[in-house]
């Protein structure tokens, strides 16, 4: 990576070798994410441009496949499933110190694919086609704990909420539709009683009290319009919900949406290191790309640009204004 944030010469568009024996290329394909039609046309493309298929057969078998690709010295690695199956990579690749190693690319075909739409990859053959000739960029990975996450880690919702939401409340309420709804598919919520503490640039906020919810985004960004946040900075996007009614929940989403601007119950950061300690008898459930765990307390940090990912035309450099 150049020192303006551009890509560095290595990191722009390159065509596939033309004789790989696909030593070097392979695709880890979980065949049953998403609604389970997508194997005969991934094996398709995979196969015209010579790459090695390596399919899992049961839960967590993405991290040992993802080991074994790093054992294997291979340079080019698509993933041909949703956010776990990516989660499950990057896991592994972690595990064995070959982050770096690899040049990632993401074959959408999970349920919701939202790393995969944030950074601009729309369909299986544009994912290929980014493999073979898109832009490489260099992103933060997060670290809650010793564990990764690329999407974001999600603090206070019980595990049937997702980061999803309809296109509809999308439109009406911004990135804060997820907490909307989440209120329309859950009748009561268990408060956040947690003390925060953000830290960015030797500056520390700090805040304790009930919270309904704290989101952290890595490649997301959840308040005003959402969508992207800026990957490359080293940064994540928090965003703290203060326990208030849900009437009032609404009103502070919509002006999010419709004014871009801060309210009164929720607090917006971006911090490089966070630390989140229950200040509660029970622990806290965290969720990494849609991951469970429990924790009393947790901290979380970035990596910055430690993960080089092929990126859709879409996909913005700078923080979206």
């Amino acid at each position: 990576m150049a020192d303006n944030g551009e890509p560095a010469p290595d990191e722009q568009d390159s065509p596939a070798p033309p004789h790989s024996d696909g030593n070097d290329q392979w695709v880890i394909l979980n065949p049953t994410s998403g609604t389970a039609d997508h194997v005969d046309e991934v094996r398709r493309h995979a196969d015209e441009r010579n790459y090695t298929i390596q399919e899992t057969t049961h839960e967590e078998h993405a991290v040992q496949l993802a080991q074994d690709a790093a054992a294997n010295d291979v340079e080019r690695l698509a993933v041909a499933g949703g956010d776990g199956t990516l989660h499950e990579v990057v896991r592994g690749l972690v595990e064995v110190s070959a982050l770096g190693a690899v040049t990632l690319g993401v074959i959408p075909t999970g349920t919701e694919n939202i790393f995969a739409t944030t950074i601009g990859v729309a369909g299986i053959e544009e994912g290929f086609d980014l493999l073979d000739h898109g832009e490489r960029r260099r992103i933060d990975v997060g670290f809650a704990g010793e564990e990764p996450f690329l999407v974001s880690c999600i603090a206070g919702f019980p595990a049937e909420v997702s980061v999803a939401a309809s296109s509809d409340l999308k439109e009406r309420f911004g990135s804060l539709a997820f907490v909307v709804a989440s209120l329309q598919e859950l009748t009561e919520f268990d408060e956040l009683h947690i003390e925060l503490t953000a830290i960015s640039d030797d500056e520390e906020t700090t805040w304790s009290g009930e919270a309904l919810c704290v989101l952290v985004g890595n490649v997301l960004r959840f308040v005003n319009r959402g969508g992207q946040a800026n990957v490359e900075d080293g940064l994540f996007d928090v965003v703290l919900i203060e326990q208030m009614p849900a009437s009032d929940i609404l009103a502070e989403a919509t002006a999010q949406r419709v004014f871009g601007r801060d309210t009164e119950h929720v607090l917006h950061v971006q911090a490089n290191q966070l630390e989140i300690r229950g200040l509660g008898s029970d622990p806290i459930t965290f969720s990494l790309d849609g991951e469970l765990n429990t924790h009393d307390e947790l901290v979380l940090y970035t990596e910055p640009r430690s993960l080089t990912v092929c990126v859709g035309s879409t996909y913005e450099y700078t923080h979206p204004e």
